[in-house]
């Protein structure tokens, strides 16, 4: 099948390239001429793992192709995918601009008569957009002349795509949902995935309205999960409580789950602050106060600020002069996104308040510097970062911050103090080491025998997205 792909961001470069490796003849469109440039000529612009492999292949075999044309880009295409942004408006809204934009131009195109492939052709948004942006898409065709469930179905197929793990997740989906009531796209759009669920997983196909609600409604659940544990966990601070053991305890029962348990500095990304922002407005807007919405994201503003205001309360309320090292820059392992990083927001609190800072992450220098230029430092490995430092603060939970050398780490800092803001090291064992700790909902020492700290440092497979 022929596919074109409007977007060459992160969900719709992932997605062409995974389409193209299912054996479709993918064209992805954007405006970017030097984006176009960069992927024509087989340079990825983000890291994902898993995606250079099939890029490279998909290009080498002919089923990849990159375009600023939007004509050429969508001429013999049958299923056509808006993969655009809709960043937040300062109403936390979501911006359909680009969304509307394309959408008209696709239309102009349609009803010119230019175009060469099939009759029928169906249009997808695969961003993620309000309840009811279907209908709004549906009304630029009928504006044009072009019937709905005759000349084109406007269908919703959001995406559930994890950064570090997305290209795992469009091979292999826990499920698909597919939002649309005309019958011949439903059938297209079924044949489409097939494959992709060979292991059993369900295609769920909806009404419209509903597709589009579900992707708000998972996301919104997820962040609910992450800012209960962080409440919970500051809670256990102050009553002497350990969260780990509370996670476990929880856990195990069937009806809650391990997932998205851990409590941390919070979640960032390109999904979950925007997704909540626009579901909660869209709620104010039809004339309902999504109470819990709203404290999910105030607990999150306030946990991803914690760190910092732990340090400068360290340090006597002065940052003044205090160089601080910084242990993963993205928003989570697996990627170079910092969107919404809370990392960043800790950086910023603590340059503010005149402290120096050094950076490291294995991915997420480049998209760092974006940010900050020569505000900050940049260390070229973990341990650069350290020698002087009067603290060291902990942000994403990359493999290689799990297992370091922590008498090399005790060694080169200043000060043996570490603020960890993802839990990665037992307490009792980093205060036998020296060093001043302090994470998240735990004790800052508790005496255990070997074989309990051993189970509690069990890496459970975190879920954050």
């Amino acid at each position: 099948m022929e596919i074109a792909v409007i977007g060459t961001g992160y969900v719709g470069l992932v997605s062409g390239t995974c389409f193209a490796e299912m054996g479709h003849d993918v064209t992805c469109v954007d405006i970017d001429e030097e984006k176009v440039a960069q992927l024509s000529s087989g340079e990825l612009p983000i890291y994902e793992p898993d995606l250079e492999k099939y890029f490279e292949r998909a290009r080498s075999e002919g089923r990849l192709h990159f375009t600023t044309d939007l004509a050429e880009g969508i001429d013999g295409a049958k299923v056509i995918f808006f993969a655009l942004p809709t960043p937040p408006g300062e109403d936390g809204s979501a911006n359909l601009t680009y969304v509307k934009q394309a959408a008209g131009d696709v239309a102009d195109l349609f009803a010119s008569g230019t175009l060469q492939g099939p009759k029928q052709r169906i249009v997808v948004n695969k961003s993620t957009v309000p309840v009811g942006t279907g209908e709004e898409v549906e009304e630029v065709f009928a504006e044009r002349g072009l019937e709905h469930g005759t000349d084109v179905a406007v269908v919703s197929n959001p995406e559930f795509l994890r950064e570090g793990s997305a290209v795992e997740d469009f091979m292999k989906p826990d499920r698909v949902v597919i939002g649309t009531e005309v019958d011949w796209a439903a059938e297209e759009m079924e044949r489409l995935y097939e494959p992709f669920v060979q292991q059993g997983n369900p295609i769920l196909t909806v009404d419209r309205r509903s597709a589009e609600m579900i992707k708000y409604a998972a996301n919104s659940l997820l962040a609910t999960r992450i800012s209960f544990m962080n409440e919970i966990a500051n809670v256990c601070e102050r009553v002497g409580a350990n969260v780990d053991k509370v996670r476990l305890g929880i856990s195990k029962d069937h009806r809650i789950g391990p997932h998205f348990l851990y409590a941390g500095i919070g979640f960032g990304g390109s999904c979950f602050p925007k997704d909540l922002k626009a579901l909660a407005r869209k709620g104010r807007e039809v004339g309902y106060e999504p109470e819990i919405l709203n404290s999910v994201l105030d607990v999150n503003d306030r946990q991803r600020r914690r760190l910092a205001e732990d340090a400068k309360e360290r340090f006597g309320g002065d940052l003044t002069g205090k160089r601080i090292a910084i242990w993963g820059l993205s928003f989570k392992p697996g990627t170079d996104d910092t969107r919404e990083a809370p990392s960043h927001v800790i950086i910023n609190e603590l340059l503010e308040d005149g402290a120096e800072v050094a950076g490291y992450d294995p991915e997420a220098m480049g998209t760092t510097r974006e940010t900050f230029g020569d505000q900050i430092e940049y260390g070229e490995g973990m341990y650069d970062v350290l020698e002087r430092a009067d603290a060291l603060i902990i942000c994403t939970e990359w493999h290689e911050f799990r297992r370091p050398d922590l008498g090399k780490v005790r060694d080169l800092l200043a000060k043996p103090i570490v603020f960890d803001g993802r839990n990665l090291y037992h307490p009792a064992r980093m205060a036998e080491m020296g060093f001043e700790y302090q994470s998240i909902g735990r004790p800052s020492y508790a005496p255990e025998t070997q074989e309990e700290v051993i189970e509690e440092t069990v890496v459970e497979g975190r879920g954050r997205s």
